[in-house]
């Protein structure tokens, strides 16, 4: 399996807001500065990101977004849940397959699938800046630094 490049970008995306101490606004620019992405995508995604009311938005001259949630509060499951959408990971029902009567393929991926979210839910997106949070911190401001000289 792989995520979405769209779940991947709200995993950034809200990393990126854990790793700020401060109180300030961070802007689409920012984020497009940071992970070289597009502003069309990123703005999708912090849309994304605001309806689920994990970031919180204000719009404006001096608008932007911060965690609406402490990041400890942000589970991984959640996130990567509904950003990728609860679709199917594989597809039995399609033209080209003629062993949906008896294959036990179907079972084994909803299973693994249900158990990869299971896992995924003793995480939150604290424990991905725990002892990197401070680095990642230091990361992100130089890529910013560098985008913006």
């Amino acid at each position: 399996m792989q995520l979405k490049k769209y779940t991947d970008y709200g995993l950034r995306i809200l990393m990126y807001l854990a790793s700020r101490n401060d109180n300030k606004l961070t802007t689409i620019r920012e984020i497009c500065d940071v992970f070289d992405l597009s502003a069309n995508h990123v703005n999708k995604v912090v849309h994304h990101l605001g309806q689920l009311e994990l970031i919180t938005t204000k719009r404006g001259k001096n608008g932007g977004f911060s965690l609406s949630k402490t990041p400890s509060e942000i589970h991984l499951d959640y996130v990567i849940r509904q950003l990728e959408g609860d679709e199917p990971w594989i597809d039995c029902y399609s033209s080209y397959c003629v062993a949906v009567p008896a294959c036990k393929l179907r079972g084994l991926i909803l299973r693994g699938k249900e158990e990869f979210y299971q896992y995924l839910h003793d995480y939150t997106v604290a424990d991905l800046m725990t002892g990197s949070g401070a680095e990642l911190a230091t990361i992100f401001r130089q890529r910013l630094a560098s985008a913006e000289a």
